[in-house]
């Protein structure tokens, strides 16, 4: 070839290059580019961040040293590596979790390049912060200990009245009896709940809550609500139920609805204080006809910065008791019904106020199933 043919050759191999290193910075990942002696070629600035290491200190420097990765095994990365490089149809390797001298987790992909005989020449490397990774594993982790610490002592309760029941039968008076089968009840449904909640969670994230709806009287399951607490020992003047009057009628799915309810009059007994209130309002939602459902209570508020949060999966803002997912479950099915919810609280005065804004709905909905997307 002659000389001037190799120079043009290298220009656009040098252009390449530089046109390929300005695409790897607007990445939102590390980039590595690793030589065939496995030295580092280039490297973006976001690796650099993510190695805590300058670009330029990396660059020239031999990959296992400049990165120096080991696995969960303590294993040098690059070094086990090897045969996986050496074998001529290996294109490189998955996702992997590993640890840098620092004590800072990434997440490094691999892709080899090679000759048409199969020989190696050079490696791409993809690294990704692995600290968000950790977190969503960390919440996981604190969720599967709720959801045991939650199931443990209704399962308790229904395991020691049942066995009771089975051995003692008749040394219990009637009345006894009654007692231990409604807590017993009681604490099934429980468990059915948190069931129901779990399994809601991961249908609103894959955005495929089913929503049937109905005919709701809201005054009746208002009062099916404060009822249902005051036979679990709530005073019943703590309680507060307000349907205005020419109220649109409500057509929503019925359980989706006691499920809302549920988790917020909860709420506002387990963290709130004073009297709650269930208030039901005409309203209009984009201009059409909808029902405001409003449920508060007279405690301390929650500060401004939290007011978001509240509706985040399983955030407990320092609370150890409930498994996180209420209010993250409210604005869910709420919004699978085409309504948005709204929290209006005061930090230390005036208590929290929740209100879930449901359209009205034609009766032709009666008929029809309608899934979220």
């Amino acid at each position: 070839m002659a000389p001037n043919a190799t120079s043009h050759v290298d220009l656009a191999v040098r252009a390449d290059r530089d046109l390929a290193a300005e695409a790897s910075e607007l990445l939102p990942d590390g980039f590595i580019a690793v030589l065939e002696d496995e030295t580092i070629d280039y490297v973006n600035e976001r690796a650099a961040i993510i190695c805590g290491i300058p670009a330029d200190e990396l660059a020239g420097m031999h990959v296992g040293e400049g990165l120096a990765l080991q696995d969960m095994c303590g294993n040098d990365w690059w070094e086990k590596s090897a045969p996986a490089r050496r074998l001529r149809i290996s294109k490189g390797h998955r996702e992997k979790m590993l640890m840098l001298p620092n004590g800072r987790f990434v997440l490094l992909t691999a892709r080899y390049l090679r000759h048409p005989d199969g020989t190696f020449f050079a490696a791409l490397l993809g690294l990704r912060d692995a600290a968000e990774r950790m977190r969503a594993e960390r919440q996981m982790a604190e969720l599967i200990t709720t959801v045991a610490h939650e199931l443990r002592s209704p399962i308790a309760s229904i395991t020691g009245f049942t066995g009771s029941l089975l051995r003692h039968w008749e040394r219990f008076a009637d009345d006894d009896k009654m007692i231990m089968l409604r807590t017993v009840q009681e604490d099934a449904e429980r468990v059915s709940r948190l069931i129901t909640d779990l399994l809601d969670v991961s249908r609103i994230e894959a955005r495929s809550v089913t929503v049937r709806p109905r005919r709701i009287d809201l005054a009746a399951v208002f009062e099916a609500h404060v009822t249902r607490h005051v036979a679990a020992g709530q005073a019943r003047d703590r309680f507060h139920i307000e349907v205005t009057d020419g109220l649109p009628q409500l057509w929503a799915d019925a359980d989706r609805l006691e499920r809302i309810l549920t988790n917020l009059v909860d709420n506002a007994l387990r963290h709130g204080s004073g009297q709650v209130c269930l208030r039901a309002t005409a309203a209009e939602l984009e201009g059409a006809p909808a029902v405001r459902i409003c449920v508060c209570d007279e405690g301390p508020g929650i500060p401004p910065e939290d007011q978001e949060l509240v509706f985040s999966r399983y955030w407990q803002g320092g609370s150890k008791t409930g498994s996180g997912l209420g209010l993250f479950l409210v604005r869910g099915l709420t919004e699978a019904h085409g309504g948005v919810v709204e929290l209006n609280s005061v930090d230390g005065r005036g208590g929290t106020r929740v209100e879930v804004l449901l359209p009205a709905g034609p009766p032709d909905l009666l008929a029809d199933d309608h899934t979220h997307r």
